[in-house]
């Protein structure tokens, strides 16, 4: 009796476990699944179309909503089948009713219809719906729609170096630039019929839903916030335009968690259209993967390295001479003269001096200066979430020399790539720690949970200048926008911004040119507890020397923007009014 029971115990548990596999599957097919299976079943009998699905990417306004970036978008083939519809005589009355629904060539339609040993053609893609309806109202035979998906970009230009694109590498279709690319096994779909072993594909979707080790399907959000994107997008257009660059960039990220809220690059594309790029290395995003000598903005990690040494203070001295020899080889100051005698470390900042850099490296002293430059990462990628991250070119701070140390603290003799100047710069603005700038935040996989995105947090990174350090070069660099960036006439009386202006000659063969030059500017704000971190080059500018020329409008027209638009608190009072 008892052998019995445990029997039917044993039946009752495989039953209920059978059962409970049943509910799954079916919560699978008909609720999560439910529109794929819905679309494939609609397509599988229609010759020429194939089904097409992928994961959604998503911006994340400043209130938290999320913007589609890339989705998968439904429409109709107007396609005909000339067996039957070459047989009608009445192609002209044909063509009138179909052209008046939806535009076509005339010659087009009758050559199709005269294939009669083909039977199927295509006439037009993605009509919307109304249309489709209207053309299977006319029942025309040999005319017919079917449902098709692709790939759409609702913001078409916007973000077009982030997010990239779908190509087609051979015969495979996947992305190949951005996001789309780097994150290929979360947004790609399977592809696989509608009709698959019932029980295999129960184990299968329960291994996925529980294993690790499997490639899940998703969803993606980002950090990217639209109205930033477009913000930064339309000064750095104006900057091209007006002097000519041959490209200009930029990036605004929070330096104190590595989020990124925009990134863009001008020339841009529309991934809707990629066919119609005349040249495709503008899909290259040049922030990530291009490097090159960013200029004087590289004067503040120095400076910085020389507080945080207690080699140099802000009041620390030295006679500038205008011009330095070292290794035998000369280099001078920007306009190869004399500022003059008991200048200090403020002022070296505020006049851009490369003597006054060179002096740094000199108190310091070369090796230990050009570690503490390697300990910024620049030997390194920044792990950000981007295809083919380049590697930035600072061998000259191994060489042992003073002078190729005493040229990296200008700027000159290392390449960096953007994003990787991005990552060396926060750690001046967020207490002396390296982030790792991100794009992406979370992942909504399709068969298991929402995965947050965690990145080291200020404990965990890798601190390479003392908190009290990033104060202080703080505060110097906010003496040099109060006092010296444009005379001071862009300082704001309620709120302290940190920046420093960069100018590089473009290097060439065996030395660089006269009259080329690439312009950088990095800013934050506030500046001791910023917000943001912006950054901007543009690459050759023409007739134009200075960085302060090109660049100081954009950004204090972006600070403006970002300090309106998130409603951040001045962090300083005003100045008393003025007697009348």
């Amino acid at each position: 009796m008892r052998g019995i029971q445990n029997r039917l115990r044993l039946l009752s548990i495989f039953v209920f476990l059978f059962a409970l596999l049943l509910v799954v599957r079916l919560y699978f097919v008909q609720i999560v699944s439910g529109e794929d299976y819905k679309a494939r079943a609609e397509q599988q009998y229609i010759a020429g179309v194939n089904y097409f699905d992928r994961g959604s990417i998503y911006f994340t306004s400043r209130e938290g909503v999320e913007v589609p970036a890339g989705s998968t978008k439904t429409g109709f083939i107007l396609h005909i089948n000339p067996n039957i519809l070459g047989k009608n005589i009445d192609l002209e009355s044909v063509y009138e009713k179909i052209n008046n629904i939806t535009p076509i060539e005339k010659e087009v339609l009758l050559a199709k219809a005269h294939k009669q040993s083909d039977p199927y053609e295509e006439l037009a893609r993605r009509l919307p719906l109304e249309e489709a309806e209207k053309i299977k109202a006319l029942k025309i035979s040999g005319l017919s729609v079917a449902k098709e998906r692709w790939r759409a970009y609702p913001g078409e230009t916007t973000a077009a170096h982030i997010i990239g694109l779908m190509g087609y590498s051979g015969d495979e279709f996947a992305g190949r630039y951005g996001l789309e690319r780097f994150y290929e096994p979360v947004l790609s779909r399977s592809g696989d019929g509608v009709f698959v072993n019932f029980f295999a594909e129960i184990f299968s979707n329960i291994k996925k839903a529980v294993s690790d080790e499997e490639s899940l399907e998703g969803n993606i959000v980002t950090t990217i916030e639209p109205s930033v994107e477009a913000f930064l997008e339309s000064e750095l257009e104006k900057v091209t335009e007006k002097y000519s660059s041959d490209f200009t960039g930029g990036i605004i990220i929070d330096p104190k968690t590595g989020e990124i809220y925009a990134m863009a690059l001008t020339p841009t594309f529309n991934p809707n259209t990629p066919q119609s790029v005349g040249n495709p290395d503008v899909f290259r995003n040049k922030l990530v993967e291009d490097r090159y000598e960013m200029g004087s903005i590289i004067k503040a990690l120095t400076m910085a390295i020389g507080l945080d040494s207690s080699a140099v203070t802000a009041k620390t001295t030295y006679n500038d001479a205008g011009c330095l020899t070292l290794n035998k080889k000369t280099f001078c100051n920007y306009d190869g003269k004399s500022h003059g005698s008991n200048l200090s470390m403020q002022t070296v900042l505020n006049n851009s001096l490369n003597t006054g850099a060179a002096f740094v490296v000199s108190r310091v002293g070369s090796t230990k200066f050009s570690n503490s430059m390697l300990s910024f990462g620049l030997d390194t990628t920044t792990g950000i979430d981007l295809p083919n991250e380049g590697k930035s070119l600072v061998s000259n701070l191994r060489s042992g020399r003073d002078l190729e140390a005493a040229q990296a603290s200008f700027g000159q003799g290392i390449a960096l790539t953007p994003i990787n100047t991005v990552r060396a710069l926060s750690a001046l603005a967020n207490g002396g720690t390296l982030i790792t700038p991100h794009l992406v935040k979370e992942v909504r996989y399709k068969l298991g949970p929402t995965k947050q995105i965690n990145y080291p947090t200020e404990e965990e990174r890798v601190r390479v200048l003392k908190p009290e350090t990033s104060v202080e070069i703080s505060r110097m660099l906010t003496e040099v926008v109060d006092r010296s960036l444009s005379y001071g006439r862009v300082r704001l009386d309620q709120y302290s911004i940190a920046a420093k202006t960069g100018t590089a000659q473009i290097a060439k063969s065996g030395g660089y040119y006269d009259d080329r030059y690439l312009h950088s500017f990095f800013g934050y704000f506030p500046s001791y507890e910023p917000e943001f971190l912006v950054f901007l080059f543009t690459y050759y500018p023409k007739n134009v020397r200075f960085a302060s020329e090109t660049l100081t409008e954009s950004f204090m027209d972006i600070t403006k923007f970002l300090i309106n638009y998130y409603d951040i608190p001045p962090d300083r009072e005003l100045p008393p009014p003025t007697a009348l």
